[in-house]
């Protein structure tokens, strides 16, 4: 374990010679809005350490300088959350960098893959998951989670090898580049208590329930950012949605909503709320952004495309090996069945190329599915298909 800055400096000098370096975190953020880092493991070719952030008086000063090394490609595997740990302490966001889940993903080894399933794949070594959610915040820790925590770096150099191999072979690194850019970029890791309202899910009817949601989800954000507790320890997702949607004005308003605990009404989080929904209610609906509506509210001919859609966008991926989820989710596609000018992923870079220019050519009777010797396939027409209106 590397405890001091002497030391944690040392070995960032005898890494900073490495072509790639592979790292992981260790965190606890169970009780807490920002992740408390408890753990750091880095390897290189032949160097390999255990950083110990939470050692007195250490500073991890050289660690964040060998992350902003552009020389040194920085391998994760899952990054976002470890590199917003690191942004989060250090303003510093790790570059370059190489996920090897979404490489795995480009690879065609399915949705999301696991550090276990590609290391046992790839690296051919079945890994102990057993220490995997244990407290890493306590010290000392066991010899068995130190080797645990290793081998999240040293199997993953043979992991990131082998992706590279596949990579190159397939000619499908510049789709890799695309993904990482979103990684690198630090707008990535901004929590903007102003974008808040984003992540809660409930049905909105009228640009004074958004202006609620918005304010009311700001509000329980920046307390959960100043307080450092979980957003739900202010109040929960649901408890947010319902005020949105019921517009309380009053405390004895608020002490009606199912979703809120008895006495919060009269409480300073009681206070925060109604205050929140008075700034709601005031902002300018020009300033709010446009409604965006549900499956439900569909019209019944963009239902049918979308279904369309996303059995061509299966057809596609069963093809070229590829797991749907990393090409478009459901909201991109139903996206794109109401809207052919829908500002989403799919119609940018390799997604476009891959499937999104495919989507219209389909929604426009371009492009037909059919059956061939029992299989799916597509085909691109060369005139317009003749539309035929179901009565």
């Amino acid at each position: 374990m590397i405890t001091t800055t002497e030391s944690l400096a040392r070995l960032c000098e005898g890494l900073k010679g490495e072509t790639f370096i592979t790292v992981d975190t260790e965190f606890m953020r169970e009780s807490t809005y920002w992740p408390d880092l408890c753990l750091i493991q880095i390897a290189g070719e032949t160097l390999t350490g255990l950083i110990d952030p939470m050692a007195p008086g250490i500073d991890l000063a050289p660690f964040f300088a060998l992350m902003n090394d552009p020389k040194v490609l920085k391998v994760f595997h899952a990054a976002r959350q470890d590199i917003e740990i690191m942004v989060h302490r250090s303003g510093v966001v790790p570059h370059p960098v190489f996920d090897t889940q979404i490489a795995a993903m480009v690879c065609g080894f399915g949705d999301q893959v696991g550090y276990e399933a590609i290391v046992r794949r790839l690296a051919k070594v079945q890994i102990d998951k057993s220490s995997r959610f244990t407290d890493w915040s306590r010290r000392p820790l066991t010899e068995k989670q130190l080797v645990y925590a290793l081998s999240d770096v040293t199997h993953l150099r043979t992991v990131y090898e082998k992706l590279k191999t596949e990579l190159d072979k397939t000619g499908r690194e510049p789709w890799l580049v695309e993904e990482m850019d979103i990684l690198a970029n630090p707008a990535t890791y901004r929590t903007e208590p102003e974008d808040a309202w984003k992540r809660i899910k409930v049905r909105i009817k009228s640009k004074k329930q958004l202006g609620v949601l918005v304010a009311v989800s700001a509000w329980r954000e920046s307390e959960a950012q100043e307080r450092n507790v979980p957003r739900s320890r202010i109040i929960k997702d649901d408890a947010v949605g319902e005020i949105a949607t019921q517009i309380p004005q009053s405390r004895e308003s608020l002490s009606e909503l199912r979703a809120l605990p008895r006495g919060l009404a009269t409480s300073r989080v009681g206070d925060g709320i109604l205050k929140a929904v008075a700034q709601g209610l005031a902002m300018d609906a020009k300033s709010l952004p446009p409604l965006e509506h549900g499956r439900d509210e569909m019209s019944d001919q963009a239902q049918a495309a979308a279904e369309i859609l996303k059995l061509a966008l299966k057809v596609v991926c069963e093809k070229e090996g590829l797991a749907p989820k990393l090409v478009a989710n459901a909201a991109d596609i139903e996206a794109i069945a109401e809207d052919d000018n829908a500002d989403i992923p799919l119609m940018h870079g390799w997604r476009k190329e891959l499937f999104g220019d495919l989507a219209l050519a389909l929604k426009h009777g371009e492009a037909l599915i059919g059956f061939k010797n029992g299989k799916t396939q597509i085909v691109r027409l060369e005139k317009p298909a003749l539309t035929v209106a179901a009565e």
